[in-house]
C-alpha cells in the first residue's frame, strides 16, 4: 500500500499546485456542492495511478482541487462502493490519498433510507455514528504502522464539536435538521422490509451502502470525520415504496443545495 500511495502522491503532487486542508466525499446525487468550489484542478479517476474508476449513474468519477470557504479543498465526485466488485483496500485507497496529500478533516455525503418513523423523505441527518453491517473492514490484513495503529478506537467516529457546529448553523439558517446512526450494508439491494425492521430494531436511524469504510479509515490515520446523509426514501412500516437509483438520485438532489450550505459555513469556519 505504501508503494502504491507514494506513486499516487508522486502523479497528484505533480499536478497540483495546493496543498487540501479538507478532504470531501460527494455521494450519489450530491455533485452539485462543485458549483461552489474555485476549481484550480480535475482530474479524472482514470487518469490517476492506483486509483479504481466509479461505475454508478450519478457519481461522475473525478478529483477536484479548488477553494472553498477560503479553504483548499480536494473533493471526490464520486465514490466506490463494496458492491460494485471493489475489495475495502480500494474503496478507501483514496481517503489514504487525500491524508497524504494534507487533508485534517473528512467531510462525507450520502443518500439513505430513514428507518426512524419520525424521518421523512427530504430530511437532512448529521450522523453521529453508525453500525457496520457489510461483513467487512477495511483494517483486516497486515497492517501498516507508518499510517496508522493495529487497533483504533472508535468512540468518536464523527467529530462532537462538528455535530455541535453543524446544528448550530442550521438553526440560524432555520433549516431542520436530523442527527442519527447509519448503519452500512453492502448492497446493491434496496433492503426487504423485515431487513429495515431489523436495522432499525438495532439502533440504526438511517441505512446505506457507503460512507464506513472512508471513515474507518480516516479514523485509522487519525483524522477528524463530519458526514451527512439526505433520507432519500422511508424503511417504516406503512411508509415503504417500491424505489429505483433514480428515486434515490433526484430525490438528493432536490435536498442538495441546502446541505451545501451548511458545509459550505462549516469550511469557512473550520480550522
Amino acid at each position: 500500500m505504501l508503494q502504491k500511495l507514494k506513486e499516487t502522491i508522486e502523479y497528484l503532487e505533480s499536478r497540483i499546485s495546493l496543498k487540501p486542508e479538507i478532504g470531501i466525499i460527494l455521494g450519489t446525487g450530491l455533485g452539485g456542492l462543485v458549483n461552489e468550489i474555485d476549481i484550480h484542478h480535475t482530474i479524472p479517476y482514470e487518469f490517476i495511478p492506483n486509483f479504481p474508476v466509479s461505475t454508478v449513474q450519478g457519481h461522475h468519477g473525478q478529483l477536484i482541487f479548488g477553494i472553498m470557504g477560503g479553504k483548499a479543498i480536494v473533493a471526490m465526485q464520486g465514490r466506490f462502493h463494496y458492491y460494485e466488485g471493489y475489495t475495502m483496500q480500494e474503496i478507501t485507497f483514496p481517503v489514504r490519498v487525500m491524508k497524504f496529500l494534507g487533508i485534517e478533516l473528512l467531510i462525507l455525503s450520502n443518500a439513505s433510507g430513514g428507518v426512524n418513523p419520525d424521518f421523512e423523505v427530504g430530511d437532512i441527518m448529521v450522523i453521529n455514528d453508525h453500525i457496520n453491517l457489510m461483513k467487512d473492514n477495511p483494517l483486516i490484513g497486515k497492517n501498516e504502522d507508518e499510517i496508522g495503529v493495529r487497533f483504533p478506537d472508535m468512540s468518536n467516529a464523527y467529530d462532537p464539536a462538528l455535530i455541535e457546529k453543524a446544528n448550530k448553523i442550521a438553526i440560524k439558517q432555520g433549516i431542520k435538521l436530523q442527527n442519527g446512526i447509519y448503519a452500512a450494508v453492502s448492497g446493491p439491494t434496496y433492503e426487504t422490509p423485515a431487513e429495515y425492521q431489523y436495522i432499525r430494531t438495532i439502533g440504526a436511524d438511517a441505512v446505506g451502502m457507503s460512507t464506513v469504510p472512508e471513515v474507518i479509515a480516516a479514523r485509522h490515520m487519525g483524522l477528524k470525520c463530519f458526514a451527512v446523509s439526505i433520507i432519500s426514501d422511508l424503511g417504516v412500516p406503512g411508509k415503504i415504496v417500491v424505489i429505483s437509483h433514480k428515486h434515490v438520485i433526484d430525490a438528493a438532489a432536490a435536498v442538495e443545495p441546502v446541505m451545501t450550505g451548511i458545509i459550505k459555513e462549516m469550511i469557512a469556519s473550520e480550522l
